[in-house]
């Protein structure tokens, strides 16, 4: 039978991504984004699998997790692997947010992973098998004074020890929990402009920035281990490692 894959924020950029990567190796894949009209995009792109079900929703719901992992278990049986990749990145300086701001980023980035997840143990623990991989930032690990941006580090660093906080409860039922810390990828949350493109160059020590693929690759490295949990991998081309 083949393995069934949620992935959230699916109609764009790197969840698009990593759903057409699982969907090229045979996995049913259940995609998430807030509206159908989205979702039929994607899948239009992607040749309109029959194996790629879409569940349209503000992930930010309870009831919109709760629909991805009951339509999935109808549809494929069970759920093998969850990616939590929908989010949102605001950056400027801490004194410019605002109360709007902060609530977008809470729903998306922080609810938009609980939710999920809390579905994800009840279904795999009870499985005894399963993998979680959140979706971050690396500037949540090292923050960059070129990019104010505390509320992305605030609540993606927070993801980063939730996610050894859940590996850890979850290793008896044999769930794996880890992440992927992006720095700056090619999607389109970024501008594509040359100025801004060559600021986002200076952000890593090599001098480049990433593309879908280089996190797609850390993922599937992740989903297809069976002895690594409660891993952070930074795909930032260095600049996790320190200042430079």
């Amino acid at each position: 039978m083949s393995k069934t894959v949620i992935v959230t924020g699916a109609s764009s950029g790197i969840g698009f991504a990593v759903a057409e990567a699982y969907l090229k190796r045979g996995y049913n894949v259940v995609g998430n984004a807030r509206t159908i009209e989205r979702l039929k995009e994607a899948a239009d792109k992607l040749g309109n699998p029959a194996n790629f079900l879409l569940v349209p929703g503000d992930i930010a719901k309870p009831a919109t997790a709760k629909a991805l992992f009951e339509r999935a278990v109808a549809a494929f049986g069970k759920v093998d692997i969850l990616i939590n990749n929908a989010g949102i990145f605001i950056a400027k300086p801490t004194t410019d947010y605002t109360e709007q701001e902060l609530d977008d980023l809470l729903n998306t980035n922080l609810k938009g992973v609980f939710f999920p997840s809390q579905q994800a143990a009840a279904h795999m623990g009870a499985n005894k098998s399963g993998h979680i991989v959140n979706i971050t930032a690396s500037i949540a690990m090292q923050p960059n004074v070129k990019v104010p941006a505390l509320l992305p580090v605030l609540i993606k660093g927070g993801l980063n020890n939730a996610t050894r906080a859940l590996a850890i409860e979850l290793a008896a039922s044999n769930v794996k929990v880890n992440a992927v810390a992006p720095g700056i990828i090619a999607t389109p949350m970024h501008s594509t402009d040359e100025a801004t493109q060559s600021f986002f160059r200076t952000l890593s020590p090599s001098g480049t920035t990433g593309v879908t693929d280089d996190v797609v690759n850390a993922v599937l490295y992740l989903t297809e281990s069976n002895f690594t949990s409660g891993t952070i991998l930074p795909v930032d081309g260095g600049a996790t490692a320190g200042t430079w």
